[in-house]
Formats: C-alpha cells, sequence, structure tokens
C-alpha cells in the first residue's frame, strides 16, 4: 500500500495533495497541517469528490505521529508571506526553521524511515535541517531544489526557439535561489549545443537563463504565491521514488563536496538518492557551483 504525507497545506500542500488524488498515486493520503480547521476543511472536499473520481484514495487528517510508516513525507509547510517581489527565499529562514525542527524531531520519534521531499524554503538549508533532525540518512531526504528551475529554463528557451520544452535536455544548477546558474555545457535542443543556438538563432543566453531563475517571483508578482510548476515538480520526484524509477534528477541533496545540500546530479530510487553522478561541467562552471554553494552557507549565517 503506497502511503504519502503532506505537512503543511497551503496553496502548495493542497495543491500537491490534489495532484496526487486525482491521479491517483497513492492508497493513503494523510494532511498535517498545524491550522488544524484548514486541515479538516480540505480533507472534507477532497472527500466531497471522491465519488467523482476514477482512483480510490483514503485521505485523513493526522499529526506526524501517523507519518510513521508512510512511504514518502512531502513538506510544503512554509510562510510566503514574508517574501516580497523580487525578494530572497531566505526571508522564510527564521519563521520556517523553528516548526521545521518541531516536525522533525516528532517524525523521529515517530520512526518514520521513509522518504522525505522538501519544498519549504530556502530549501537547500531547510533540507539540511530536516536531514539533521531527524536523523534519517542524508539519501533518503531531499528537496525540489533546482528541478523546477530546470523546469523553467526548458520552459524559457523553449518558447524563444518554439519547441516543446520536453525536447530541451539542460540543467539549472546551485542554489534554489539567486546564486543558481544554467549549465549551458549540458544543454542539447534541436541537434545543438548552446553556443550553435546562439550562432543559428541568435540566442541571449543570458536572457534565457536569468528568465528561469525569476521565474518563480514572476509568477508571485501576480498571484503573491506559487503553486503548480512546484507541487507538479515534488509530485513527479515523489513518483520516481515510489516505482524505484533510477531515474536522473536535478535535486537539492547531500554533497559532500561542498559539505551541504545543494542541487547537483542524483538518481532517484525507492530509497531517495540511490546514486550520484557528476556531469562534465566548464570551467567557469565549476566556479559558477562552487560560489553558489558559498553563497548558501553565506547566506544561512546571516539569516540564522
Amino acid at each position: 500500500m503506497r502511503k504519502i504525507g503532506i505537512v503543511g497545506i497551503g496553496h502548495v500542500g493542497s495543491t500537491v495533495a490534489h495532484l496526487i488524488i486525482s491521479q491517483g498515486l497513492a492508497d493513503e493520503l494523510i494532511l498535517v497541517d498545524k491550522n488544524t480547521a484548514k486541515r479538516d476543511s480540505e480533507v472534507l472536499d477532497f472527500r466531497d469528490a471522491a465519488s467523482l473520481l476514477p482512483h480510490h484514495v483514503h485521505i485523513a487528517s493526522g499529526t506526524p505521529a501517523d507519518l510513521a510508516d508512510a512511504d514518502v513525507v512531502i513538506s510544503a509547510l512554509g510562510h510566503i508571506d514574508l517574501i516580497e517581489p523580487g525578494g530572497d527565499r531566505f526571508t522564510e529562514l527564521r519563521a520556517n526553521t523553528p516548526e521545521v525542527q518541531q516536525v522533525g524531531q516528532a517524525l523521529h520519534r515517530a520512526g518514520f524511515n521513509g522518504v522525505l521531499i522538501v519544498i519549504s524554503n530556502p530549501v537547500d538549508v531547510i533540507t539540511g535541517i530536516y536531514q539533521q533532525v531527524t536523523g534519517l540518512p542524508a539519501n533518503q531526504v531531499f528537496g525540489t531544489g533546482t528541478y523546477l528551475d530546470t523546469a523553467r529554463l526548458k520552459r524559457s528557451l523553449g518558447n524563444a526557439l518554439n519547441v516543446d520544452p520536453r525536447s530541451i535536455q539542460g540543467y539549472m544548477l546551485g542554489e534554489h535561489g539567486d546564486s543558481q546558474f544554467a549549465a549551458w555545457s549540458t544543454v542539447r535542443v534541436l541537434g545543438q549545443k548552446a553556443d550553435e543556438l546562439v550562432t543559428n538563432y541568435h540566442l541571449d543566453l543570458d536572457a534565457v537563463a536569468n528568465d528561469a531563475r525569476v521565474g518563480g517571483f514572476t509568477v508571485f508578482s501576480g498571484k503573491k504565491y506559487t503553486n503548480f510548476a512546484i507541487a507538479h515538480a515534488a509530485v513527479s520526484l515523489a513518483q520516481l521514488v515510489l516505482s524505484d524509477a533510477h531515474n536522473e534528477a536535478i535535486v537539492s541533496h547531500y554533497d559532500a563536496r561542498f559539505a551541504g545540500y545543494i542541487s547537483t546530479p542524483a538518481i532517484i530510487g525507492r530509497s531517495g538518492v540511490v546514486a550520484n553522478f557528476e556531469l562534465t561541467l566548464t570551467a567557469d562552471e565549476q566556479r559558477a557551483l562552487q560560489q553558489s554553494a558559498n553563497a548558501i552557507a553565506e547566506k544561512t549565517a546571516a539569516y540564522l
């Protein structure tokens, strides 16, 4: 039986729940939120839709103690109201840290031993805190990281070239934040490399990368929150875990080279990060990755 828990039932958590329920990705789904009235209302709303859906999913309210036997727990808690348009995701760190510690300790006491997928921002730091507090092996705790920013890069590049973003290969790496960067050496589309795209299509690589980097804040400026893309990212990763896919993904996971969590390549399967692999990056990209790791450490010290 596939059991998933979602902690934090705001815009993102409720969208994650909707995708899981509508696609029948779990047999049991437990919603957890400190606002119990909101949590219970969402559960009832989903249950009201049960007779209209093609899949049966048992949906219930709960606490972290109810997630001991969950296969996957998704952390979507946060304080997006603290972020200003064009701001920094680190603005949430001080508010999110004590809640993450409380949830992590509760999962530890419950004996949770599944895979924890973190959406909560700043995701690279919060994922590391979860791993420390839960005591789970590092491979079982990873964050969405630049998995979403990579999707934004493909959207931006696809728009520029008028091609389906699903046909594009390539990655955004580093922090899920201002210091992320497009690893153009990894990009392939229309059978061409990035430098060929510049020549043949007069492509402005910096503009495309910046569009991906600020994509979340572009959405935020109009809606005052983001939910659909990040929810799809989290659910996509949960599917890789549940199906033991051994699929390649750029996620925020522990990278020993930087002694912390940052988005670099990983293979995702039933136990989370089942393997690592290194990309052949240019010297400039290697420096950008190190600078991104430095930026995460510096901002963590500044905000905490």
